[in-house]
């Protein structure tokens, strides 16, 4: 299956979404269409063997709407559209307002009407200006015309098809009058009539002046027009988040060649190329520092605040900034694969993707226009047989066309699941779709992985006991054992043997036993180093067993080291605990939500940890396989939402099982492909901070739901003259063109104010913030400038050559030279560093003055 996106043209409404939906949906090898209404694209998964994407487009086309490949129309042509859209607006604001000069400029406020058209001496004059000045209205929106009347001919209204109807109705009914008018007039200039029928004429006169609706067409146009400018500048701010995302992302990176910094394209840096990055600078590519060390901004990615340091050895994220400083960074990740670009892609689709809440609506949208339409006729019947003028009740007919709102319907979902899964990116939370961050809130339990979710994932050996005489070939077999395993423990043993000084052997017979630990042989004996389940009962002494019991009772992890099945060590490992877990387990519970604690770890020393934190319930000794069915039993127990926190490969079968699988940023690629949510700050809060969004978020649909449904009904109900019957209240069509245009409005900005969403702050996060100040000020306070007179340079080539010059040195974190004054200012470390930079530029023939 591919998933392949259109932009689509003409969709004005959720009915029109309905309508591309459905028409994509009966092809034969699409299994799913979605359009998201508020982008106007339209996403589809389908099998390529049975359609392709030229099928797609014939199928929207042929539902009365345009399609093309996304990106394919270039942004300069987008921004003309909407350019040519705002200067239709003015004109017919512009013409709008002659109309109310002449309908009501003499009346209310006096201004001088030439009796030609003067509403009193001249009707005829005065309806036919109204008609002149409402043609160029219509020629100006005649693609609400054109869409609408074929839409509705071909069975599948839309808005458009109600403003065409109304706007035609009023239109239509105008001509009639001004024919009627000018029967009239042309009557009393007959001198054969009586006085009666004079007076009769005049009433004519009088009463289709009064009811032209002439001015009702273009007030209805313009207004809604007005209404959808409104929405799109709204709509605008919704996508805010992700438009920052992309505009983040570098265009270009100075890469190191030949010992030369040359400027390139980021898209083209490769995998391996070092990337250089001074102060100011963002940094194109995710990699390793290979020399130097910086203050790193890395809010967009983290969502921490304040700047990080680092140095040699250090992973750096695309799109982050280095505030003081400067690195070489290898990269490890390029283009599309790089952090910024994987956060941008999964932003969009759950912005694209729908939540479940809003399925009523979108059934709805379906059928909204042909049931407002069947109620506009009813409501123009039922009011003529009531009594009601043909004028009053064609009123009302008209109003109830404008008055409805399906757009209304169609944005109230995917607005809020735009602004709040852009505002999870700014804050850390990568939510994956629209269920997910609908279903988050209903959370009840949350299971937690021990090492590298509770804690920091960077175990430490504290302990080791013998039993054995020849410890140093010991520890160089368990070292070259050890290389072998991916384990975060075998990484622990690992540095701690290289502390020591091991030598790498060579191993046969590597095994590695699930949940239990590894074996090898090395020199034809074996090694096993794992957990006490390897052994039986009578293979353990009860010294082992009491040292043992000890060292997990205080939270560290005990490893057995046996040779040829007779244990020759115990080696102890700790993995400090997160700062900020003891916070999130008093968050969560505070929320009513269970927690528990699942590791693979001994029970004592998982007992330990959990005690540490606060959690009650823990599970331990599982493998990976029981991880799974844990949850299982959870669900089936609690009844109720379960969640899964982990980071490792062996969490991934339990995140993907879990109703919300959490994945901590910075583990595994297995861990987050198979979650649902990643926590890019690895910050055990933002499991609260997620469900309080989703809370959010979901609150915001429902309030925006409630209001499109509640304004239609009331609306609607109003518009069609049931209140008339009941105390005379009168709606026309121009104050139903504005009501329809601030609905649309109304619930965008309800949408926006999940903006106004603020996270839980750790306690830890301000102690840390303190600490990174101090860092940064530390690595500005050793940098020192000096500005150096240089000769020989000649142009801008000579100047490049000599900032690559100073740069090559050690400790220089920058450069600028300047042809004009003949300068170059180099910012540096220590004074070796300034006399490497100097002998380096003297080395490329230029002469340094003081």
């Amino acid at each position: 299956m591919k998933k392949v996106k259109f932009n689509v043209s003409g969709m004005s409404c959720a009915a029109c979404q309905a309508h591309v939906e459905k028409a994509v949906n009966k092809l034969n090898g699409v299994s799913e269409a979605q359009v998201n209404l508020l982008k106007n694209t339209l996403t589809v998964t389908l099998n390529e063997q049975l359609v392709c994407e030229n099928d797609i487009i014939s199928a929207v086309e042929d539902a009365g709407y345009g399609a093309f490949l996304a990106n394919d129309k270039p942004i300069q042509q987008k921004n003309q559209i909407k350019d040519y859209q705002k200067a239709k607006l003015l004109a017919c604001i512009s013409i709008l307002l002659v109309h109310m000069y002449f309908s009501m400029g003499h009346m209310m406020w006096g201004f001088p009407v030439p009796q030609i058209v003067n509403h009193h001496t001249n009707p005829v004059g005065f309806a036919l200006l109204h008609l002149i000045l409402t043609l160029p209205v219509m020629i100006i929106y005649r693609n609400y015309f054109i869409s609408g009347y074929k839409k509705l001919f071909s069975g599948k209204p839309n808005m458009d098809s109600l403003i065409a109807i109304g706007a035609t109705a009023s239109v239509l009914y105008g001509i009639f009058a001004l024919g009627m008018m000018w029967y009239a007039q042309s009557q009393l200039s007959n001198a054969a009539i009586t006085a009666a029928e004079q007076a009769k004429f005049q009433q004519i006169i009088k009463t289709y002046c009064d009811n032209l609706y002439f001015e009702s067409a273009s007030m209805i146009l313009t207004l809604v027009s007005l209404g959808k400018y409104l929405e799109s500048i709204s709509k605008k701010k919704t996508t805010s988040a992700i438009e920052q995302l992309i505009n983040l992302a570098p265009k270009k990176a100075n890469v190191l060649k030949n010992g030369e910094a040359v400027e390139i394209d980021a898209l083209d840096v490769k995998v391996g190329d070092v990337i250089i990055v001074k102060k100011g600078e963002s940094i194109a590519v995710d990699g390793v520092i290979i020399n130097g060390n910086a203050s790193i901004d890395q809010s967009n990615i983290t969502g921490e605040s304040i700047p990080a340091l680092k140095s040699e050895g250090d992973e750096v994220y695309s799109s982050t900034v280095v505030t003081a400083g400067y690195i070489q960074i290898k990269a490890t990740k390029v283009g599309e694969d790089t952090s910024i670009a994987n956060i941008i892609r999964l932003v969009d689709e759950a912005s694209n993707s729908k939540a479940p809440v809003s399925k009523l609506a979108d059934k709805i949208s379906g059928i909204f226009v042909p049931i407002i339409i069947a109620i506009s006729l009813i409501s123009f019947i039922a009011n003529k047989i009531a009594g009601c003028s043909f004028e009053l009740s064609l009123n009302f007919a008209i109003t109830v066309l404008i008055i409805a709102c399906p757009c209304a319907l169609g944005l109230a979902t995917p607005v809020a699941i735009m602004v709040g899964t852009g505002k999870g990116a700014q804050n850390g939370l990568l939510i994956k779709n629209a269920e997910i961050l609908e279903k988050a809130h209903l959370i009840k339990t949350v299971v937690l992985d021990k090492t590298g979710t509770v804690t920091q994932g960077k175990p430490q050996v504290t302990d080791i006991t013998y039993f054995s005489q020849n410890n140093e070939d010991l520890l160089n077999a368990v070292y070259s054992i050890e290389l072998k395993s991916e384990h975060p423990l075998a990484n622990a043993i690992c540095e701690f043997c290289k502390e020591n000084n091991c030598k790498q052997l060579e191993v046969d017979s590597f095994e590695s036993i699930d949940g239990i630990g590894i074996k090898g042989k090395v020199f034809n004996k074996e090694y096993f180093i794992g957990n006490l389940k390897y052994f039986s009962e009578n293979d353990v002494n009860s010294d082992v067993k009491d040292t043992l019991s000890s060292l997990a009772s205080n939270g560290k992890t005990p490893l057995i080291i046996s040779v040829n099945n007779v244990i020759a060590a115990l080696v102890a490992v700790k993995d400090n605990i997160k700062p900020t877990s003891k916070q999130a387990v008093e968050l969560l519970k505070g929320m009513g939500i269970k927690v528990v604690m699942l590791t693979g770890d001994n029970a004592s020393t998982a007992k330990g940890v959990a005690s540490e934190i606060g959690v009650n319930e823990v599970i331990a000794d599982v493998h990976p396989e029981q991880k799974l069915q844990v949850i299982k039993n959870l669900q089936r127990d609690d009844k109720h939402l379960v969640a899964m926190v982990g980071d490792g490969v062996n969490d991934a079968p339990a995140l993907s099982v879990a109703d919300l699988g959490i994945a901590i940023g910075g583990g595994s690629d297995i861990a987050m492909q198979s979650s649902d949510i990643v926590l890019l700050r690895k910050d055990l809060t933002d499991v609260a901070n997620v469900i309080k969004l989703s809370s959010r978020v979901l609150t915001t649909i429902k309030l925006g739901l409630f209001w499109a449904f509640f304004y239609n009904l009331i609306c609607v109900s109003i518009a069609s003259g049931i209140f008339y019957h009941i105390n005379g209240l009168v709606i026309n069509p121009m104050i139903g063109s504005v009501a329809m245009s601030l609905s649309s409005v109304s619930v965008v900005l309800n949408a926006l104010t999940i903006n106004l969403f603020k996270p839980y702050k750790t306690k830890q996060e301000q102690l840390t913030n303190n600490q990174n100040q101090i860092n940064i000020s530390e690595v500005n306070y050793k940098m020192k400038t000096v500005t150096l007179k240089i000769e020989g340079m000649m142009c801008m080539r000579c100047v490049k050559h000599v900032e690559n010059a100073a740069l090559k040195a050690e400790g220089v974190i920058s450069a600028k030279a300047d042809l004009e004054s003949n300068t170059v200012t180099i910012e540096y470390e220590n004074e070796n560093a300034l006399i490497t930079a100097k002998k380096n530029i003297i080395d490329e023939d230029y002469s340094v003055i003081e």
